[in-house]
């Protein structure tokens, strides 16, 4: 028979302590917990919370938002039921942290850019560079993923960037893209290939505003760290 909450004692069941003092006096297994309802044979849905979350190579919170799908589908006592909810949560998750940074976002400002993509992006095991194309008030026109695996000088390319942004009439152009190490230092290839963008851009006269990098928890943005000592001379962000 599958282990269920009833079967825990009361004071240790996460539905009733949630009830009793609140979804923030739960901890990460037993959060997980409620979700999944039930255990498998001989098992808790405590315990196979706590498998779940101490994965090899996907240990924490930060880990679960990354088990692939086909992974969750080979653990005992995940079906395709509690894999695909699993999934969606950490979606869910993810698009509620994207939502609430949305609300203070500012183009200017490259630590509210950081928040609005550090869900979406930290997690991600390849490189990807994202553009946000802007209006002459900095509004958002359009938000694009142009290139996902090795973001370098050499790859990208600066014509498909603003063949895109004549497209949609865009002023600005915004670089975002994520580190998969964690560490947002930009390399010497990150350095060359915003060069290569902003003089484009000046060129056709359509600003590159900056050059965000996401790592873990961690941003670096070329404009505000002065990376291209000389660009934006003279110009606000």
């Amino acid at each position: 028979m599958k282990a269920t909450m009833k079967e825990l004692y009361e004071g240790e069941r996460p539905y009733e302590k949630c009830l009793a003092h609140g979804a923030g006096t739960l901890s990460d297994t037993e959060l997980l917990a409620v979700m999944l309802r039930t255990g498998t044979v001989g098992e808790t849905a405590c315990e196979l919370a706590g498998r779940i979350l101490n994965q090899p190579g996907y240990q924490g919170l930060s880990g679960f938002g990354r088990i692939p799908l086909e992974r969750l589908l080979k653990l005992k006592g995940v079906g395709k039921v509690k894999a695909v909810q699993l999934k969606c949560a950490a979606e869910l998750a993810s698009r509620m942290a994207k939502s609430v940074a949305g609300e203070r976002l500012c183009f200017g400002k490259p630590d509210t850019i950081a928040d609005y993509f550090m869900e979406e992006l930290r997690y991600e095991e390849q490189e990807q560079l994202i553009v946000l194309f802007l209006d002459t008030r900095n509004r958002l026109l359009k938000e694009k993923l142009m290139f996902k695996g090795t973001v370098n000088a050499s790859l990208v390319s600066p014509r498909e960037i603003f063949l895109e942004a004549l497209e949609v009439h865009a002023v600005y152009v915004v670089l975002v893209h994520n580190h998969p190490s964690g560490d947002p230092t930009p390399s010497q290839e990150d350095i060359k290939m915003t060069e290569r963008i902003y003089q484009s851009g000046e060129l056709l006269g359509i600003g590159l505003v900056d050059h965000v990098i996401i790592g873990d928890c961690r941003y670096y943005s070329i404009r505000e760290q002065k990376a291209l000592p000389n660009a934006w001379k003279g110009k606000d962000a």
